[in-house]
């Protein structure tokens, strides 16, 4: 009986060891295939390297503005406090420079750095995963070419116990289950380009899959939709909510130009993938990532595009008041908000006056009654570049009132998506810090 009850404790400590040693030993380095690359000579290799870093639209997140480029520092907020982006220029201190192959890839598969720490899944390692080794053997290359930036990460500001790096084990236990891409046999090679281009390098489901309370995507609702940073990433499942009623070739144009006629232009962290991702790949990998989202299955949400885009109101001949203080009538000082600052881009009809990317019609963004995106466009304007030059429209948030804002987003709303807009005052104020 002694004998089997030792059995028994020696065979639970193994257990506890095995467990002790999954969530506190650094997870093993990938083995990289250097055959992958074998056709290209360094200058491909590095060419190669920054069209997958393009792809993956790294620059957007590791690069804050007026900073050195990849030098990192971005702050990301999440309901558990705030986390910056890492250096991964080629300084070997600040930086990647030391890295071997293995660890980089390590962490883009595993989210594990060079010490053996857990990344945090706001870096998108969950996608990254399903990066070749030919993309990841390239991607390295180019950032070694990248300039050095000394630039040290700032500390991350987490609340306990989130702060602790260890307990990613057990989400990733749960939660991560990518692998490197294999092509799917019974599909075309145009739709495996576009299901690796977007669950892959583009990673769009980490803006338009809602979460759930441990900050995991939430597949069973795949690209229903979700606010990140503030902006509202809208459905983009096949549902009628979603892209249902899109065209091929209007959704070809708004990921590669950021505009399609009769659905508006991107703007906030959209417009930002379309200006540094999207419009500098080929045609064919944007009809590649079409071709796939056509067979995402369906996910209803609850701001849905409307099939036909609601007509806008006639406006110019509304009398309005000249005060602007906090008795006006909301309506009345939407109106005239509109007509001073808003009306000689957009025009009355919304079809935009000097360019097409003024236009407001059909946009999903003034058919949403909670106005996210239309007060973030108005607090913090929109940057975007075309065939044209840059497509630029400027904030008003160190112009505007809380009170007028909300009362320039509900004017939108109505007059442009014939809705009823819910903005207070309160929710332009918290719109102003949602991202900062």
């Amino acid at each position: 009986m002694r004998r089997w009850l030792l059995g028994i404790l020696a065979v639970f400590v193994l257990v506890v060891v095995a467990g002790l040693a999954f969530f506190f030993w650094p997870a093993g380095l990938d083995r990289l295939d250097q055959n992958a690359v074998a056709d290209l000579d360094q200058q491909q290799l590095v060419a190669l390297g920054q069209q997958v870093a393009i792809e993956s639209d790294c620059v957007a997140c590791h690069t804050v503005e007026g900073g050195a480029p990849y030098a990192g520092g971005l702050a990301f907020r999440i309901p558990f406090g705030t986390i910056y982006s890492s250096n991964i220029s080629s300084d070997p201190e600040a930086g990647i420079g030391a890295w071997s192959n293995e660890e980089f890839a390590r962490a883009l598969r595993k989210g594990v750095g060079r010490d053996g720490e857990n990344l945090y899944p706001a870096f998108p390692y969950t996608h990254y995963a399903r990066l070749t080794d030919r993309d990841i053997l390239a991607l390295r290359a180019y950032l070694q070419t990248v300039p050095a930036a000394p630039e040290q990460q700032a500390e991350n500001e987490l609340e306990f116990p989130f702060n602790q790096r260890w307990g990613i084990r057990a989400w990733n236990l749960l939660f991560h289950h990518a692998a490197p891409f294999e092509p799917d046999p019974n599909q075309s090679q145009e739709w495996n380009r576009g299901f690796y281009l977007v669950e892959g390098a583009g990673h769009c489901g980490e803006c338009h899959t809602p979460r759930n309370a441990l900050f995991a995507l939430e597949n069973g609702r795949k690209f229903g939709g979700a606010v990140q940073q503030g902006w509202n990433s809208y459905n983009i499942s096949t549902h009628e909510d979603g892209i249902g009623s899109w065209t091929d070739e209007q959704l070809f144009a708004y990921l590669h130009t950021g505009h399609a006629d009769g659905r508006g232009s991107a703007s906030g962290t959209m417009g930002e993938a379309v200006d540094l991702s999207l419009r500098h790949l080929p045609e064919s990998d944007i009809r590649a990532m079409v071709a796939y989202l056509r067979t995402v299955p369906q996910t209803a949400d609850e701001t849905p595009m409307p099939v036909e885009a609601s007509p806008p109101l006639v406006a110019q001949s509304q009398p309005y008041s000249p005060a602007r203080n906090e008795g006006d009538d909301p309506h009345q000082l939407g109106l005239r908000l509109f007509r001073e600052s808003c009306a000689s881009c957009h025009g009355w009809d919304g079809n935009g006056q000097q360019s097409p990317y003024g236009s407001l019609v059909g946009a999903q963004s003034v058919n949403d009654p909670t106005g996210t995106n239309v007060m973030q466009v108005i607090i913090k304007g929109s940057d975007v570049t075309s065939e044209n030059g840059r497509e630029m429209m400027p904030g008003f948030g160190n112009t505007l009132t809380d009170i007028e804002i909300a009362a320039l987003t509900n004017y939108v709303l109505d007059h442009f998506g014939n809705k009823d807009g819910t903005v207070t005052p309160d929710a332009v104020a918290a719109a102003r810090q949602a991202g900062h």
